[in-house]
């Protein structure tokens, strides 16, 4: 038997323009749930509005606004943003604890990353790590954290590369195979388990996406799928790449961040703990990301 609160229990979305968030909002909504949609930016939240959220901004260090935006609420769907600094990973994630426990959230869901079981050396996925324990250190709360694999969407950010250098390249080892993941899976996912709420104390579920793949067998299929067979993989060394990386406006904290978790990966300490299985494979290939998103954004970028 569902009891009357969980029926009827308000559900607050971190991050709900981005796109998990924005997949959890929608599927909410649509089921006829009572939705808090939060973000930093209150125009990219008018369409939920217009579905029937509400809608709130706040700082997400700011314990006494996360306050308010949990006030009431059943369950949430708890996120950090793109990583800046560790101290500002701290910082955020201490806040949204503090303020999950305070405001007695019953239910959350916490997108977290694969290999957070390892407790440092690993960039913003360390960060998530100390995030997991903060949440886990809560009592009352039962939590799911979802620790899912290397986005395909991250791959995105090479359009420009492609456009203009020819190629494909980042800090990654051409050869070393990865878990990737389409963030609408992640958020189809969160979704359903938000929805039934069927999770209890703390626990974790890896989602490792449809399957492992090495950056260069990741990029001849976006050379297919964009129609350009002579697109080639090339690894950059980590200096040049952390430059670039500081160079589009990231932090220079956050890009070193970035250089470790790319070489926790190379060096296989970034790792999912647990073999592949139905329950942590995920839907969409890596083939169907570069058709349904990647081919498309391509193209929107070609005269940029």
């Amino acid at each position: 038997m569902t009891s009357p609160v969980v029926a009827n229990g308000k559900y607050v979305i971190l991050g709900a323009s981005g796109n998990t968030g924005s997949i959890i909002a929608d599927y909410l909504l649509l089921k006829g749930k009572k939705v808090r949609v939060m973000g930093r930016d209150v125009g990219r939240l008018q369409r939920f509005v217009d579905k029937g959220a509400e809608a709130f901004t706040a700082d997400l260090s700011d314990v006494a606004a996360l306050n308010k935006a949990f006030n009431g609420a059943h369950a949430a769907y708890l996120m950090l943003p793109p990583a800046k600094s560790r101290e500002d990973q701290e910082q955020e994630s201490t806040a949204i604890a503090q303020a999950v426990k305070e405001s007695g959230v019953g239910y959350a869901v916490h997108l977290s990353s694969y290999g957070a079981q390892v407790p440092e050396s690993t960039g913003p996925v360390a960060g998530l790590h100390s995030s997991e324990q903060k949440l886990n250190a809560i009592s009352g709360l039962n939590v799911l954290h979802l620790r899912a694999a290397y986005f395909m969407e991250n791959n995105l950010k090479a359009i420009g590369m492609i456009h203009g250098m020819g190629l494909l390249g980042n800090a990654l080892r051409p050869d070393v195979k990865l878990p990737m993941i389409a963030t609408r899976d992640v958020g189809d996912y969160a979704a359903e388990r938000l929805l039934r709420l069927d999770f209890s104390g703390k626990q974790t579920r890896e989602l490792l996406g449809e399957r492992d793949l090495s950056m260069t067998e990741a990029t001849a299929m976006i050379a297919r799928g964009i129609g350009n067979p002579d697109l080639e993989y090339k690894q950059f060394p980590y200096d040049q790449v952390e430059q670039v990386l500081t160079e589009m406006g990231i932090p220079p904290k956050g890009a070193a961040m970035y250089i470790e978790m790319y070489k926790a990966i190379n060096t296989g300490v970034l790792i999912p703990l647990e073999p592949r299985s139905p329950e942590n494979t995920t839907p969409t290939s890596f083939e169907n990301f570069v058709q349904d998103v990647f081919a498309a954004e391509y193209q929107q970028n070609k005269g940029h």
